[in-house]
């Protein structure tokens, strides 16, 4: 088999994975997201399960196997953001008293690629590895503002708040993490009880959250120095 050949057998295994992910469930659908052949999609399809990329569902589906946990349980342990992050999170956990979270993006979600739990009984959890929508929750907003399609205000001012957008009662800050260039590299978010946050949106975390993403630069610069 010639290079090309394999790269496009690894092109076709990743659509029937993108299509998973993207909620084709049945043969059926897979094919029809994909546009292969039945045939081709049956032999990717095995291979995977082999894998454990892909596992059997119920009444013939397929969902996301074990194997990609696995692995991105290792990419993230590996990922030296999350390293260098770290302690911003816990002094931002401190500081607030509520969970401190960091997400970077993948295609139109976030993943939690680090969290710091708060001690308060009462409390919100964010598990490392949550896939997010961008369209809730103010580290989405910083994702789209840095896009382009979110609000101009956002980039202007630093930070995003919202309150019961993602979960009810739920209300959480984020600031943008970004290299020298300007580009995003992640999403530093504080989030807690609404009632804890109080009526200006979590503004008074604003200044917290907001430090905390600047002493991950910080970090991120020295690194790489």
């Amino acid at each position: 088999m010639t290079l090309p050949d394999r790269v496009g057998v690894l092109d076709r295994t990743m659509a029937v994975l993108g299509a998973v992910e993207g909620g084709a469930r049945s043969f059926t659908q897979i094919v029809e997201a994909t546009g292969f052949a039945r045939s081709t999609t049956h032999r990717l399809i095995g291979a995977l399960r082999e894998h454990g990329l892909l596992t059997a569902i119920g009444g013939g589906g397929y969902r996301l196997g074990p194997r990609l946990l696995a692995l991105a349980a290792v990419a993230m342990r590996d990922l030296p953001l999350r390293e260098l992050a770290r302690p911003a999170l816990e002094e931002l956990c401190t500081a607030t008293g509520e969970s401190a979270q960091l997400y970077v993006r993948d295609g139109d979600r976030r993943v939690c690629i680090d969290a710091v739990e708060s001690a308060s009984e009462l409390r919100t959890i964010v598990p490392v590895g949550a896939s997010l929508p961008l369209s809730k929750g103010s580290a989405g907003k910083v994702f789209r503002a840095w896009d382009g399609g979110g609000s101009p205000e956002v980039r202007r001012r630093g930070w995003a708040g919202s309150v019961g957008e993602r979960a009810p009662g739920v209300a959480s800050v984020s600031a943008p993490v970004t290299d020298p260039a300007g580009t995003l590299v992640a999403v530093v978010s504080v989030s807690g009880p609404a009632e804890r946050f109080g009526t200006g949106g979590g503004a008074s975390f604003a200044p917290e959250v907001t430090r905390a993403a600047r002493r991950i630069e910080a970090a991120l610069g020295a690194s790489a120095g």
